[in-house]
């Protein structure tokens, strides 16, 4: 990045104490004489050294890959410059390339008396990534906008309205809101977060703390980290989050905000935060190719389609919350069986299958169920809705396989 300013040379020379103009005398090849006049040693050191700026600008030419007709007087010659730009300069205007897309987030929920009430631990941050039909529409956490009576989007400007949820995912977290699209002039560009490199610097906007409109920056620590969470909030690890970590500091309320790359484009949308004793620094975003894919089915359709199977299960082997002796030998599992997801609950597609209470799904089509996680990640990366799925269980210590077509998943209140 361009940190310097200096020339590399200066075609000025100091003034001789002669104003002798140097005369140059034409002469015929063949007539041709050297001169025999005596050279001074400030002549020496003056012309030596017109020659060797003049060399170390050709090579520093060819060694920074500068057209060879580049102008060599007149001009400072500043490659760093013109190739990548100050870096800081870059923060600003990447800043003001976005700033206005970036919008605060109010949830609000009833207080039981039927009169909204704003609840500042719901407040969060939202990015402008598309205007058409009259509306303009803005990405965000699923959790900025959980359980919300009333929402409402202030702008840059400071002004006020009213947003509707289009739709929202928990799985990934990503819910989309609507407002009226006039006045909205800005729609932020969305990056390519595949090509994030170790290091590079990036900026949050946000609402922390409610104080909209805030800028911080960093570098990308890890470009994709994986973070196991919990989609019911029970404690127990049923997904993993693919997210991008930063050390641009990310508070509560820049929930939903954009991580930004130099060029103004935002590739990814923060999410969480590492918050405990002894930790800084370790902030995530959710990766920017990954959001608009949700983003835009959630436009599309409202709701993200995934198979469903009907279960809510325990891991067998779960070092969270691991089942007691007495409760193993209820189940009347093989010694050999370290593995699986136990039935707890059962409905539609399960239940009409005949799952039930204890069942220990080990696997689906042969492959080996080990996890809830598991679960969830085969139905949602190699199932289709509609599928015949085939399930291996052990049911009061036998092995036996059951056949369950697979249905949509019921949206999420």
């Amino acid at each position: 990045m361009g940190l310097f300013d200096d020339d590399f040379y200066s075609t000025k020379v100091s003034k001789r104490t002669t104003n002798k103009p140097i005369q140059v005398k034409r002469v015929r090849r063949s007539s041709w004489q050297p001169a025999r006049r005596r050279v001074s040693a400030l002549q020496v050191g003056l012309i030596s050294g017109i020659v060797s700026a003049v060399v170390a600008v050709l090579l520093f030419s060819l060694l920074t890959g500068m057209p060879s007709s580049a102008p060599l007087a007149g001009a400072s010659i500043n490659p760093l410059r013109q190739t990548t730009g100050d870096p800081y300069e870059r923060i600003v205007q990447a800043a003001a390339k976005v700033r206005p897309a970036v919008v605060s987030i109010v949830n609000y929920k009833d207080d039981g008396d039927g009169k909204p009430e704003n609840d500042d631990s719901a407040l969060g941050s939202g990015v402008i990534f598309r205007k058409e039909g009259g509306k303009a529409y803005i990405m965000t956490n699923n959790h900025v906008i959980d359980g919300a009576d009333d929402l409402e989007v202030m702008d840059v400007n400071g002004e006020n309205r009213k947003a509707k949820l289009v739709g929202k995912d928990r799985v990934t977290d990503i819910a989309v809101l609507s407002i009226d699209d006039k006045g909205i002039d800005t729609i932020a560009e969305i990056g390519d977060s595949s090509k994030l490199r170790l290091g590079e610097t990036v900026i949050a906007i946000g609402n922390p703390l409610g104080l909209g409109d805030t800028l911080t920056s960093g570098i990308v620590s890890y470009t994709n980290r994986i973070i196991p969470v919990s989609i019911n909030q029970d404690g127990v690890y049923d997904w993993e989050q693919q997210v991008i970590q930063t050390d641009a500091a990310i508070n509560e309320g820049n929930s939903g905000g954009a991580l930004v790359d130099l060029d103004g484009k935002v590739i990814g949308i923060n999410t969480m935060k590492i918050a405990d004793t002894g930790v800084e620094g370790l902030g995530f975003a959710i990766p920017a190719n990954q959001v608009l894919k949700t983003a835009d089915d959630l436009v599309k359709n409202g709701k993200i389609s995934r198979p469903y199977i009907g279960v809510y299960t325990v891991d067998l082997n779960n070092p969270y919350a691991p089942i007691d002796e007495d409760q193993r030998k209820e189940l009347k599992l093989p010694d050999e069986v370290k593995d699986g997801a136990i039935v707890l609950e059962s409905q539609g597609p399960a239940k009409d299958a005949g799952l039930k209470l204890n069942d220990v799904i080990v696997a689906f089509n042969g492959e080996p169920i080990g996890t809830t996680l598991d679960l969830r990640k085969y139905l949602y990366d190699k199932a289709q809705i509609g599928e015949e799925l085939e399930v291996t269980i052990y049911r009061d210590g036998k092995k036996e396989t059951v056949k369950v077509k697979l249905g949509d998943k019921p949206e999420e209140k």
